[in-house]
Order: C-alpha cells, then structure tokens, then sequence
C-alpha cells in the first residue's frame, strides 16, 4: 500500500486507530473509567470531521475496494448519524454501562460494526459486500443482547442473530448462483456479462431477500418490531436508521450497477414489496402502545418510501435515496432520542405515559412532534422534501398508482402520528411524567437532530449537490 491507498481509506484506518486506542485505555485506565465516554466521543467527532475532506476516485486490491465522492458522502452521512447515537447514548452507558464493566465494550462493537459498512458500501465485488455485511451485522448481535439482566434483551439478541444467520446464508446462496450464472463476484464484470436467465433471476431473489431482512422490507420484517422492543434503545436507533441506512445504498448501488440488466425483473418486485412494506408497517403502527415498537413498524413504512427512490433506476432516483437517509437520520434519532431521554429518567416507554407530557417538558415536547411532523412529511420540515421528491423519482418513470398509494399511506401515518402529538399536547395525566432536564450529551444530539430536521428542509442546494455526486452510478 502507498500513500494513495492510505489517503482512499482514511475513514477505516482512522476508525480502527480509534478501536486501538479504545483497547489501551480499558487496559490502563483502572479508575474513572467513565472518563473513557467524552474520550472515546471526541475521538470519533474528530474522526467525522474529518471526513468531509473531498477524496477522489480510487480503486485498491485489485477492484475490491473502491472509494468516490459519493460513497464517501455517505459515510459521512453515517458518521453523523453514529456521532449522534452515542451523544444520546452517552449519558446511559457512564450510568449504567460502566459500572458493570460495560462500557467501552459498546463503544468497541458499535464501531467495528461501523467499519463493517464502510467496507460493504466500498465493495466491488461481492466477496468485499459479504465480508462487510457479516461484520456489521455480527457485532449488532451482541449489542442488542447487551441488557443482559433483561430476560427481554436476550430474547431479541436470539431473535436477531438467528435471523440474522439465515438472511445471511440465503444472500450468500444468491451470490454464488450469480457467480455460477457469470463466472465473476467482481461487479465491474459481472455488468458485462449477466443476462436474465433463470439462473441469475433466481440468485437476485436470494440475494436480495439478504438485503431485504437489514432493510426491514416485508416479509422480511417480522424480527424488527421485537428486536429493537428488546434491545437498549440506543441500539435500536442504530439498528433503525444507521444499519438500514447503509443497507439501502449498497442495494441501491447494486440495483443501478451490476444489476441493471435485469431491471425489467426487479422492478416488478420492488414495486410489490414497497406497497406491502408501506401498508403493513403503517397498518401495524396503529396498534402500539409500546413506543419501541412504534418506532420500528413506523421505520418499516418508511423503508417502503425508500423503494419509490430505488424503483426509478435514475439519477433522480439515486439522489433522492440518499437523500431520504441522509433525512431520516435526523427525524428518527430526534423521535428515538426524547424517547430514550424519558425512559432514562423514568423508565416509561408507552404512549399513554406521554399524556399530559407538553405541561411538564415543554422542549421534549416540541423535538417529538418536530421529528413526527418530518416523519410524516409535513411541509417546512425535511421530511416532506424527502418524500416529495420520492415521488417524484417514482412518478418520472410513470409510476402513478404506486406514488397514489404511497400518497394513501402518508394520509395513515400521518393519523397515528397525530395520536402521539394529541397525547403530548391535548390530554391531560394525574400522573404525568414530572419535569427534568436531560444531561449535556443528550441536550447536544437532540439539538443537532432539530438543526438538520430544519436545515435540510430549508436548504435545498445540499439536494443539488447530492444530485450532481449522483452521475458517478448513472453514466
């Protein structure tokens, strides 16, 4: 390796650094091992900062890995997204975690995971995506599991990693059909070379069922409502938009790219999974009382609107994807944070807890039904952009009765949104949840959560940007 090859993987060398140097400090840092949280935080916001230094075009390992602005743009997306997590997580892992010996552990595994997508969303063939897939997902396993005095957690960490292990192996399974029907996991040959035979039709199906199951996409979703109802909350932040986040764009990259030829194919079976991932995580959503599990079928229809994006095989299409993630970021780590906020002081996770909630915590209040509000695509906030030019993408290709639908759903979600707001607004509680005030961690990541809910509603040339990085997987 040069120095080139040094600079192209500058994020994952740095983020291993930072693991490194995680490790020392639990070695020799006997006391006060709190003080390994604002350590391990500054580390990792100096390694985001960092990352948005532009980086050219590179490919290393003979094609495995590649790097553009693009795919860098994203992980910068993803950093900010991490960075914001473990500012709302910071508060519960000095409290809790470190005093079983806990806490820069999570700090360890949450990164490797991290780093694990940073290598899946830079692959160029598939031996690179699964090894990248494998290590995002394997150390998730633990951290859902990681209330261990929860007989709850332990039973979402099964749930997960069992089906975590079968979505694996039905991915690889797809990929070796591909490989069978191509005679190459290097995508820059297999774009060449694939045909929609029967062969290579029914590897995509596996290989995307894989994909699907991170996604959240039905029927792939049956793990999701359980899982992030047992897991920390914070890892169920992460789960919801980082995992799925990343999940997206390397289908997305796939879908425009190597599987381009068999658009004719996929289409049709994105078009059927959007309408039942929108109506079955919207129709689902009515029903909870749990705000975990409200938060993940909500996060299911939102996976639905993703696919609007992913059906147009466009530049408009890739644009508006990275986009929607980069805003649905923000919005759900707004509503997932004043959720964990509340419970951290209270231990309350239900919605008829939230009665009366405007009168005593007034600014929670206010960051809930913001984020509900972008959630729901209601216009100034980001949220409605991102959705509107979903649509849009959708309907440049002729797409009218699914954009209608998708209208359809927007109308659903935006009724069990309401129901929360009406809680925390309207009704009234004899014992409604008493005021506090949230410690400087999680004051720090609700407010940049609110900042980029409004910025990115308000400041469209950032949507120009990603549109013209955009041309890199539509040439």
């Amino acid at each position: 390796m040069n120095v080139n090859s040094f600079i192209a993987m500058r994020q994952e060398i740095f983020l291993i650094t930072i693991l490194l140097l995680l490790i020392v400090g639990e070695i020799f840092i006997n006391k006060n091992k709190k003080n390994l949280v604002p350590i391990a935080l500054v580390l990792f916001g100096i390694h985001t900062l960092l990352g948005f230094f532009t980086i050219e075009e590179t490919s290393l390992f003979g094609g495995m890995f590649r790097t553009n602005n693009l795919i860098h743009f994203f992980k910068n997306t993803l950093n900010v997204g991490v960075l914001i997590v473990l500012l709302q997580s910071a508060d519960w892992i000095q409290e809790k975690m470190v005093p079983l010996n806990k806490g820069t552990e999570f700090f360890m595994l949450l990164f490797s995971s991290l780093l694990g997508m940073y290598f899946m969303i830079s692959a160029g063939d598939f031996l690179m995506f699964y090894i990248g897939l494998e290590l995002s997902t394997l150390p998730v396993a633990a951290l859902v599991a990681w209330e261990t005095s929860k007989r709850i957690s332990s039973e979402a960490g099964i749930k997960f990693i069992l089906s975590a292990g079968l979505a694996s192996g039905v991915s690889l399974f797809g990929i070796s059909l591909l490989y069978a029907a191509t005679g190459s996991i290097y995508f820059a040959d297999i774009i060449g070379v694939i045909t929609s035979t029967n062969l290579t039709i029914l590897g995509f199906i596996l290989f995307f069922a894989g994909l699907a199951f991170k996604i959240s996409l039905v029927p792939f979703h049956f793990w999701t409502a359980d899982v992030y109802e047992g897991a920390p909350i914070g890892v169920a932040s992460y789960l919801s938009v980082i995992s799925k986040g990343a999940a997206a764009f390397i289908l997305m990259i796939l879908l425009f790219t190597v599987l381009k030829p068999l658009m004719h194919v996929w289409e049709n079976i994105v078009y059927v999974i959007a309408l039942a991932t929108m109506f079955i995580g919207n129709l689902f959503a009515l029903r909870q009382q749990n705000l975990k599990r409200f938060l993940a079928f909500s996060s299911i229809a939102q996976a639905g609107f993703i696919l609007l994006g992913l059906i147009s095989g466009s530049q408009l299409g890739t644009a508006t994807v990275v986009y929607f993630v980069l805003v649905y970021i923000f919005t759900n780590l707004a509503a997932f944070g004043v959720v964990q906020a509340i419970s951290l002081q209270t231990g309350k996770e239900n919605r008829d807890d939230y009665n009366g909630l405007y009168r005593t915590n007034p600014n929670l209040s206010l960051v809930m039904m913001l984020a509900l509000f972008s959630l729901a695509g209601i216009p100034p906030v980001a949220g409605f952009f991102g959705k509107f030019f979903l649509f849009t993408a959708a309907a440049s290709k002729g797409y009218y009765l699914l954009v209608f639908l998708a209208v359809v759903n927007v109308t659903i979600s935006l009724y069990y949104y309401l129901l929360l707001i009406r809680a925390m607004f309207i009704r009234k509680s004899d014992n409604p949840i008493p005021f506090f005030k949230s410690k400087i961690y999680m004051r720090l990541g609700l407010i940049i959560t609110v900042i980029g809910i409004l910025a990115l509603g308000l400041y469209s040339p950032l949507y120009d940007y990603i549109f013209e990085l955009s041309t890199i997987f539509n040439q």
